[in-house]
């Protein structure tokens, strides 16, 4: 009996040490949230002092807050592209906001679009998604999209995503109460495509002016339902990936009136209104200063929402979760970013390639296995995302896996930040050059170490981020040699493209 015993502790011992291995070996989920238009330092945990954070707050206490990280670029559409494609805006396809809309419909009394969105992505060239689809994952995005017109090339159902809710278009995204969203939709033998979805409790009054209050289908709210119904659909059977491209806090300013709202409503002296702008689709609003406070706690309730049903399902653990902007804060519909400081001490705003109009919050927790509370000056930028995550699931040589046979250069600009994530900085590859250009506002900065160079029409500025981080002082006069290398760079790194021009420094 002694040995039976022996036996059947031996055996179960080995049992358990295969479910360890197997739990050690399984791929990890990721859920990477996204956000629109929020500053270096609207958060507590970057220094906001005036706006409530709780969860992001816990979420980088628990894990590793970037304090060099990058957006892909200043503006919205390229900056998910370097995200989506791995590579910097001298080479991806979408450079710029370039939008596409055509036709008419209408929703009640309310004239709309009928075709509409922004630039695709090049069909030829992979995407994030289909990489973790390719790898087993379950895909799902919900919020907007950015990378191509409704019915091009490049719409969610073409490009890897299993399930879709959102704005295809950005500017529809512009409207917190819109006509329709977008959600991705298969026929009875499977096939999917994207379909609008009317939202008749708005389209019943107008999309702008009197009457626009009394819309009730907030699309903030119905993006993050979406996302939080996937999120508990997932069984743990295959391993998922969720991009939560939430519209929060870009304008318009607007939102319900709940407890949220009125917990900011008298709290900051001055405030003022905003008399709307019906061009780019900004409703009027009060408190405009109590909104966007709101607007943020509002995004960070729904972080707290997803890391408890995370916790709920037993999936924390083996989730990896990601928190950033998509570039720095806006000015529209009435915002006012340095009311809050939110450009964190840097210079500049959205659109803008100095310091504030493309460094970004970046947070990422892995319990476990991310260092809680670790704070990381590593020099990232998006196009480093698509490399760590083949190295987090398990890709190889990536770049030779997924590249293109039919093109001659088939571009990927990315360093893997893996080894700084689990704690291994001696083995973490540095960047030479981090580079940027955007030809919306005529644009190019290359950062190399710690010296900037900024390109404005030509233009040549140079900065010392060591010691001017708010870059003050142009010391392009003093280090013609160090312009001369940057300029050399901007010039190896451009690659022309027909829809996006840019000048280049003489």
């Amino acid at each position: 009996m002694k040995n039976k015993n022996i036996m059947l502790l031996s055996s179960a011992l080995m049992l358990a040490g295969t479910a360890m291995a197997q739990v050690e070996n399984e791929k990890p989920n990721i859920i990477f949230i996204l956000c629109d238009d929020m500053g270096y330092g609207d958060l507590g945990c970057y220094g906001q002092q005036y706006i409530s954070t709780p969860n992001l707050d816990r979420m980088a206490a628990e894990g590793m807050r970037f304090t060099q990280a990058y957006a892909g670029s200043p503006v919205s559409a390229p900056s998910r592209a370097t995200l989506m494609t791995g590579q910097h805006t001298g080479h991806t396809e979408v450079r710029g906001n370039k939008e596409y809309w055509s036709g008419s419909v209408m929703y009640g009394q309310n004239q709309d679009y009928a075709v509409a969105g922004q630039h695709p992505y090049d069909p030829d060239h992979v995407i994030l998604p289909e990489i973790m689809k390719d790898n087993g994952y379950t895909t799902g995005m919900f919020g907007k999209w950015a990378g191509g017109y409704e019915g091009s090339v490049s719409t969610p159902e073409k490009r890897g995503v299993d399930e879709y809710y959102g704005y295809i278009c950005q500017f529809q995204a512009h409207l917190y109460y819109p006509n329709f969203m977008n959600r991705l939709v298969r026929d009875e033998n499977g096939n999917a495509k994207i379909v609008r979805e009317e939202l008749t409790e708005n389209t019943k009054y107008p999309m702008y002016g009197n009457g626009y209050e009394k819309r009730t289908q907030y699309t903030a709210d119905l993006i993050h339902q979406e996302a939080m119904k996937w999120i508990d659909s997932q069984t743990g059977e295959k391993p998922f990936y969720g991009f939560f491209t939430y519209t929060l806090p870009h304008a318009e300013l607007c939102q319900p009136n709940d407890s949220i709202l009125q917990a900011y409503n008298n709290r900051f002296c001055n405030d003022k209104n905003f008399g709307g702008n019906q061009g780019s689709r900004y409703n009027p609003t009060v408190n405009v200063h109590a909104q966007f406070a709101a607007m943020i706690t509002r995004l960070d309730a729904y972080v707290g929402e997803i890391m408890a049903k995370l916790e709920e399902k037993g999936m924390a653990d083996n989730t990896i979760l990601i928190f950033s902007s998509d570039n720095g804060p806006h000015e529209e519909g009435g915002a006012d970013p340095a009311f809050f400081n939110r450009d964190g001490l840097l210079k500049g705003t959205k659109r803008s390639c100095f310091e504030g109009g493309i460094r970004v919050p970046f947070i990422v927790r892995w319990p476990g296995k991310v260092k809680a509370g670790s704070v990381n000056d590593h020099q990232l930028a998006f196009y480093d995302v698509m490399p760590t995550f083949c190295d987090l699931i398990g890709v190889e040589n990536y770049e030779e896996k997924y590249k293109n046979e039919k093109k001659e250069v088939d571009y990927f600009d990315g360093l893997s930040f893996a080894p700084t994530l689990l704690g291994n900085d001696k083995e973490q590859e540095k960047h030479e050059f981090l580079y940027w250009e955007f030809g919306e506002t005529d644009q190019i900065a290359v950062r190399k170490g710690d010296w900037k160079l900024r390109v404005v029409g030509g233009n040549c500025e140079l900065y010392d981020l060591a010691n001017d981080v708010h870059e003050d002082n142009n010391v392009a006069s003093k280090y013609p040699e160090i312009v001369k290398e940057l300029k050399t760079i901007v010039k190896q790194e451009h690659t022309p493209s027909q829809h996006f021009n840019i000048t280049l420094p003489q």
